[in-house]
């Protein structure tokens, strides 16, 4: 057997440790896939908005269709979801550029300027561009009955303006769409047909501002999307479809064009996944499947509902009360449900009260469809966020701003007591703090506060329908020997509405004979 030299070992030995150095550099050169890195960073960070549909903070923490979502994208893959807001979708796609995040999840429309630079993930629902105008108004049924507005509009200016300018904006001032928004390259390409057409892009104002105040009287037209219309008429119904600018458009989410498809593919098997499952249809169902329909109060159902109804549950609404007035229970529980203890909405609210499934296992509720569990725990919720409230808020005022937790959510509450302090109010009024929380929708203001957008406007309306609700039911009770005698020992006491008309106890009774042999209005529960 023929012996290798000590020497000619060593050489191969070294030979050998040098190749696999060079293997093992050449492996970590080579970088790694956009889905590996984040498997091992770990974290998924997700860019989206914040507003009411994509993203928000409700009563129970996170919430929104695209939230919800991209948390179960994060699960599928295994790491934890970072969500980064944003207050205006023009700040979404440098963030993206500058890989501040893996992907876009809020719902952006397949603009062309947006697909030649980024890439779109699969379309979960469809939207079109439409013109708003406000009902009562003139409506213009196409782009040549809105120039021809413009037109008379100009004419009329013409008489009364110094220059040629002040005549073009007074037409161009009809229509109004927000900067950086998908809207303006639709006018801007409509215009190359329609040279006549003139608007202005408006850049300190989002598009809610600006439907805001078509509602108002105070602007003409606007353009914005299907489902953002309809979501804006529950809080402006006087806002109406002119006409449709264009036809149904896909609406995506977005990732970086680049070689590396991993996480586009895992992304569409994703939507391939909650599509063919049905959670994608159940998702679209709790946020936007009530668009289109409006829980106006009525006047009517809610005095055949005091007869009809009340009787049946007022011994429970005393029997729980605890320290509050049963009438004020029970004025909660009619903004809640109805009076309906089956009452249920896509939300996961259910029963009397209304209640989540967290909030009904805190206060030891089994069975939310039961009523007495169901008024037993929401008065023990209730009682609860009374608690919390600060005790520089006076005694009698605590229950409004208790009841606007219960909800929009406590936080959401004090960004809005925060913000009446900062205007120079008195943040311990609730007659101060009412008059902010609509405030909570507007970017401007909630990107300021702790806890973000917030839809404050109901939160207020709930605590005024309920005052009303209240008093109406203390003026009917006066009447009803069958209902259960108001007990004055220790119950909070709820001060009378401030310039508000009142049902008197004559007035329910007349509108209750008129109302007597018309059918029962099916009750549509209100959600938190």
């Amino acid at each position: 057997m023929r012996l290798i030299p000590l020497a000619r070992i060593r050489h191969y030995l070294l030979l050998s440790a040098a190749v696999l150095i060079l293997s093992a550099c050449q492996i970590e050169s080579k970088p790694a896939s956009e889905l590996d890195q984040i498997k091992q960073r770990g974290v998924l960070r997700v860019g989206t908005l914040n507003n009411q549909l994509s993203y928000y903070i409700g009563p129970d923490g996170q919430a929104g269709l695209d939230y919800e979502l991209a948390r179960q994208f994060a699960d599928q893959l295994g790491v934890r979801l970072e969500i980064k807001p944003a207050y205006r979708q023009a700040e979404l796609f440098p963030m993206l550029k500058r890989g501040d995040i893996d992907l876009i999840a809020t719902g952006l429309s397949q603009s062309k300027n947006a697909v030649n630079q980024f890439r779109p993930g699969p379309a979960y629902y469809y939207v079109s561009q439409q013109v708003v105008y406000k009902n009562g108004d003139l409506r213009p049924r196409n782009l040549e009955q809105l120039i021809s507005y413009q037109s008379e509009k100009q004419q009329n200016t013409s008489s009364e303006a110094q220059d040629d300018d002040s005549i073009n904006d007074a037409a161009a001032a009809t229509l109004q769409v927000v900067k950086q928004s998908q809207y303006a390259p639709t006018l801007r390409r409509l215009q190359k047909d329609y040279p006549e057409l003139a608007f202005q892009v408006i850049s300190n104002a989002d598009t809610n501002d600006l439907l805001k105040k078509v509602s108002q009287g105070e602007l003409r037209f606007t353009v914005t999307d299907s489902v953002e219309l309809s979501l804006a008429q529950r809080l402006y119904p006087d806002l109406a479809l002119a006409f449709e600018l264009t036809e149904d458009q896909p609406v995506s989410w977005f990732v970086r064009r680049s070689p590396d498809e991993s996480l586009y593919a895992m992304l569409i098997e994703f939507f391939g996944d909650v599509n063919q499952s049905g959670e994608l249809a159940r998702l679209e169902e709790k946020y936007i499947g009530h668009i289109g329909s409006f829980d106006y109060v009525d006047t009517r159902a809610f005095i055949r509902a005091l007869d009809s109804r009340l009787p049946k549950w007022a011994p429970l609404f005393e029997q729980y009360s605890a320290e509050f007035d049963w009438r004020l229970i029970a004025a909660l529980a009619y903004q809640e449900s109805h009076w309906n203890p089956l009452a249920k909405s896509p939300t996961g609210v259910r029963g009397m009260m209304m209640l989540t499934l967290p909030t009904a296992k805190s206060v030891g509720v089994r069975n939310r469809l039961d009523p007495e569990q169901s008024i037993k725990g929401g008065v023990e919720y209730l009682r609860r966020i009374v608690s919390r409230v600060p005790e520089s808020i006076p005694q009698h005022e605590k229950i409004w701003f208790a009841l606007a937790s219960y909800n929009v959510g406590f936080g959401h509450m004090m960004d809005a007591r925060r913000l009446t302090k900062k205007q120079g109010a008195n943040p311990d009024s609730w007659g101060d703090v009412k008059e902010r929380l609509p405030l909570l929708r507007q970017k401007k203001y909630f990107s300021q506060t702790r806890y973000g957008f917030a839809r404050g406007d109901e939160a207020r309306n709930y605590v005024e329908n309920i005052r009303r609700y209240y008093q109406s039911i203390i003026g009917h009770v006066g009447q009803r020997s069958y209902l259960p005698a108001n007990d004055d020992g220790e119950i909070l006491v709820i001060p009378p509405l401030e310039g508000e008309e009142l049902l008197t106890p004559d007035e329910i009774s007349d509108v209750a004979a008129e109302t007597s042999d018309e059918a029962e209005i099916s009750s549509v529960s209100a959600e938190k």
